[in-house]
């Protein structure tokens, strides 16, 4: 793990971690991106990923945009919903904080696309058996998750709108 990252940060990837690189896949790249930062963030029920689980593999599989990338751009939206009351208000931010996301991802990876990101097309039950065996994503899909949870970390907690959220919900 990068030293540069602070506690957060740190905490949200060894919980991606635990959650992506486990031996049975329960959880794919949203869903683990989801519930690391809905934990680091204190937001209710961290454990359900039903939000998340149809953006795996950039969306049901379609090789969209990166699911480390949708699934904590559900995480920004309730975080900001619930600190900013004012909905307009929260939409701004919302999208502000998931456009940052996105550029600093895609300048990081050359590209937001699980198509364009891993050689395999996870939509067919086949290739996505060989994305599995190939191990490849224990290496670049949790280097992407990492990324994409320790900046939306740094981008939430730098962005000037949004106060500490309290500890009692």
């Amino acid at each position: 793990m990068d030293l540069q990252y602070n506690d957060k940060q740190k905490r949200a990837i060894e919980i991606a971690r635990k959650c992506f690189l486990r031996d049975d896949n329960l959880y794919g790249c949203a869903e683990s991106a989801y519930i690391a930062l809905k934990t680091v963030f204190d937001l209710q029920n961290p454990q359900v990923s039903s939000p998340a689980i149809s953006l795996n593999g950039g969306i049901a599989y379609s090789g969209s945009i990166c699911g480390a990338i949708t699934g904590a751009a559900l995480v920004i939206g309730e975080l900001v919903e619930y600190r900013i009351k004012d909905h307009q208000a929260a939409k701004k931010s919302v999208r502000e904080i998931v456009n940052q996301l996105i550029i600093d991802f895609q300048n990081e990876f050359s590209s937001n696309e699980c198509a364009k990101l891993i050689p395999y097309q996870l939509s067919i039950p086949l290739e996505h058996n060989r994305f599995i065996v190939s191990g490849i994503w224990r290496v670049v899909c949790m280097k992407q998750i990492e990324f994409a949870v320790a900046k939306t970390v740094e981008l939430v907690d730098r962005h000037s709108c949004i106060e500490l959220i309290s500890s009692n919900h």
